[in-house]
């Protein structure tokens, strides 16, 4: 039932049960995002492959997570099972056929899909303070070494990098805090072991190189249709914060790598956001804030996003306005909680007079669904009660065998399998301390008076007048690793250098001229106190 620029899902039904008329999305307001919600077990997975498949065929690339591993079969053609022919019957869906789908397989471990990975740099200090749950001063730590980063040339690529970073920020915290605010070492301490924390959840598999292209899920294929970009997400669902970070940084890269389009008149790219209550859930506001968005403004970019998840109040208000198109699958309602969302699905709703949206939410059975999509000038369509259709690929997984069979035949083999471990802050920092250790060994003194040495020290200040500035504790060492000329002033060939000890000997006799010189000057000073006392009482 195909039909120009518009993308079927279903059949709605009058109050006999009888079909009324087909329900589409149209394609020119697919990047007006959209909401799927349901209780478990209601069809929410069938319907996000639906909506796969339909962008797929009118040639827009799709990414969506798996949680669950049943979506990868829409990589295999489905079968003709005759209660899928007898939904396409119900609807008239005389174009039913089962098909396959160009898919590309993503894991973050590499198991079950190409290696995803991001730098650290990438994530930024918002994403990886959400990651860690730090605290607002360890967050404020974070954006002090992510500049520390910036200004000293320090790559920060994967955990170690970073890891190297607060360990150098702990042992230079008093030189570093007058520049750049106070760095406290217990916060250095906290983020170095929440880094451990996320090293155990096995995030070192996500932070290094080659990192994702944006360009590798905006895939077509060679007929035309849009490549569906399948994350293997049930090992990455064992760490819900992990998975959440992921998808927001992934919003995030799109928001801010791709250009303006306006409306087109399909999308460039639709994002299914599955389990959406994880972004949402004990977020700090600066976080919902940036979702907030990221949401309102990448429709521009030409890309939809549509969140998947059980409960509508599971997403802010200020998200839930920004989803233009909806399906509403069965809720239950026997608590309170339950109940109150039902009445906020049913009031997101233009009314239907032909039954009571509160009422139907609760009645309504496996694969059927409430539906309201933008028609017209971008006005939500009346809300229907809609059988959605049948899949083409397969439902339900691929065999371990097919799937690697697509991984070792997908468009980007071998680009993300092998890991990059280039120079980084943590081997540019283990380089500058291993010079600073060398270049720390002192001499002995040559023969000569003290006071006719040049004092040949480097002075902040003066590092700061010349318009640069040396990280704490590695000195012109530092410079020469980065490839930079030593700023030292050279001492005069016959004197010896400003770096040079006293020997014991030296040292035992200023110490006894000054305790003389102070004797004297305080015996001195009583002596012309008494006189002046004198005076004054005669």
């Amino acid at each position: 039932m195909a039909e120009a620029g518009k993308l079927f899902i279903g059949g709605s039904r009058n109050p006999d049960d009888t079909l009324k008329k087909p329900e589409f999305l149209s394609l020119k307001f697919g990047n007006r995002h959209g909401l799927v919600t349901g209780a478990t077990g209601t069809g929410k997975t069938v319907t996000l492959q639906v909506l796969a498949e339909g962008f797929s065929e009118a040639g827009v690339p799709v990414f969506c997570s798996d949680i669950k591993g049943d979506l990868s079969g829409i990589a295999a053609i489905g079968e003709p099972k005759d209660f899928l022919l007898k939904r396409a019957e119900q609807i008239e869906f005389a174009d039913y056929d089962n098909a396959a789908y160009p898919t590309i397989f993503w894991d973050l471990y590499g198991e079950k899909g190409h290696r995803v990975r991001s730098t650290v740099a990438e994530m930024g200090p918002l994403l990886l303070a959400r990651l860690m749950d730090a605290t607002e001063a360890q967050e404020g730590v974070l954006n002090i070494a992510f500049k520390i980063a910036d200004e000293g040339g320090l790559p920060l690529l994967d955990l170690k990098d970073l890891q190297a970073l607060l360990t150098y920020m702990g042992e230079h915290a008093g030189e570093i805090s007058q520049r750049y605010g106070f760095v406290s070492k217990a916060s250095v301490g906290s983020l170095q072991r929440g880094l451990l924390v996320l090293e155990q959840q096995g995030a070192e598999h996500f932070f290094g190189e080659p990192a994702l292209k944006i360009t590798d899920i905006m895939r077509t294929s060679t007929d035309g249709r849009g490549v569906i970009s399948v994350l293997a997400a049930d090992r990455l669902m064992m760490n819900p914060r992990l998975y959440a970070t992921f998808l927001l940084w992934l919003l995030s890269e799109l928001f801010e790598e791709l250009p303006e389009v306006g409306d087109p008149d399909k999308p460039r790219l639709v994002f299914f956001f599955d389990e959406a209550h994880l972004l949402f859930s004990e977020a700090p506001k600066v976080l919902l804030e940036r979702v907030e968005q990221v949401v309102r403004l990448i429709r521009s970019k030409g890309v939809g996003v549509y969140f998947i998840t059980q409960n509508p109040l599971d997403v802010p208000e200020t998200v839930l306005a920004q989803l233009g198109n909806r399906v509403q699958h069965a809720l239950r309602a026997y608590t309170p909680r339950e109940q109150k969302a039902v009445k906020t699905a049913a009031d997101t709703f233009r009314p239907n007079p032909d039954f009571k949206t509160d009422e139907a939410i609760t009645l309504l059975g496996t694969g059927e669904a409430l539906v309201s999509t933008l028609e017209g000038k971008g006005a939500p369509s009346m809300v229907e009660r809609t059988l959605i259709r049948p899949p083409s690929g397969r439902i339900g997984p691929l065999t371990d065998e097919e799937r690697r069979k697509l991984i070792n035949t997908s468009p980007v083999a071998g680009q993300y399998d092998e890991d990059i471990d280039r120079e980084s802050a943590f081997e540019i920092l283990m380089a500058r301390a291993e010079k600073a250790a060398k270049g720390a060994v002192p001499r002995r003194a040559e023969v000569e008076a003290p006071d006719e040495r040049e004092d040949t020290q480097p002075t902040r200040k003066a590092d700061s007048a010349a318009g640069r500035w040396s990280l704490p504790g590695f000195g012109d060492a530092a410079d020469e690793v980065l490839g930079e000329e030593p700023q030292r002033k050279r001492a005069p060939a016959g004197r010896s250098s400003g770096y040079q000890r006293e020997t014991v000997i030296e040292a035992a006799m200023k110490s006894a001229a000054r305790s003389v010189a102070t004797s004297v000057a305080n015996q001195l000073g009583r002596a012309l106190v008494r006189g002046i006392l004198g005076s004054l009482k005669r």
